[in-house]
């Protein structure tokens, strides 16, 4: 993947009169962020393409045949790279993605708009793989936060635990999964439940993530198949 450009011609924002400071300097650092503009470049809908991009490199857990779900797949950042990587078709859609936002289609994948945290999302994400099992669970997903850190860490972590558990549900035997977490306190105890579960469970910050961001990725690999 060729590395973004270090030579970047700085792009200041003015702070407009209904425009707070917060936002402006989102939007500067959008701007002024190299993987954005490589995105745009490249047909990607979001930079966290990147990620998957890094994450897949050093892991190996993307390849042509598998089947795929992503979860929290809005805007489809992530969905493009999964259906390019295992070679998903529109005549044999091998990737399948969910939501609570709209998203547009992506030829390859079969996607949806839903709350994964509704009771009715793993039969629905079942029923797109067409009664199969999947051998990748990605999940990028966050919850709004409230700006209270510890409650937000256990949104976060409530999030994570509850797409954990479908994976274990839907992963065949040698599947990865693949996840944000944030660094908050209680991530280990899952991370522990992980590595009984799993034959190998690393960590990553991939190059795209942003250094100020507390985010993480876990990639766990060799799925040991239901107890």
């Amino acid at each position: 993947m060729k590395k973004p450009s270090a030579h970047m011609l700085a792009t200041r924002v003015k702070t407009a009169k209904k425009r707070s400071s917060a936002s402006t300097q989102w939007l500067q650092r959008q701007l002024n962020d190299p993987y954005v503009a490589m995105a745009k470049q490249e047909g990607y809908r979001a930079r966290s393409a990147f990620k998957l991009i890094e994450l897949d490199d050093k892991f190996h857990f993307l390849s042509a045949g598998k089947r795929v779900v992503d979860l929290g797949a809005a805007p489809g950042g992530w969905t493009q790279i999964a259906v390019k990587r295992v070679k998903s078709t529109p005549e044999n859609p091998l990737v399948v993605g969910l939501d609570l936002l709209e998203m547009a289609p992506i030829a390859g994948a079969k996607t949806t708009q839903l709350d994964f945290l509704d009771d009715s999302a793993p039969d629905v994400l079942k029923e797109m793989l067409g009664g199969h099992k999947a051998d990748v669970v990605l999940s990028d997903m966050a919850p709004n936060t409230t700006g209270m850190k510890d409650i937000d860490h256990l949104r976060i972590m409530g999030l994570l635990e509850t797409a954990y558990a479908f994976a274990c549900e839907i992963l065949n035997p040698g599947g990865a999964f693949v996840a944000k977490i944030f660094q908050g306190g209680t991530e280990q105890n899952l991370l522990n439940e992980m590595k009984k579960r799993f034959k190998v469970v690393k960590h990553a910050k991939p190059p795209a993530s942003r250094k100020e961001s507390s985010e993480f990725y876990v990639v766990a690999t060799g799925f040991k198949g239901e107890e």
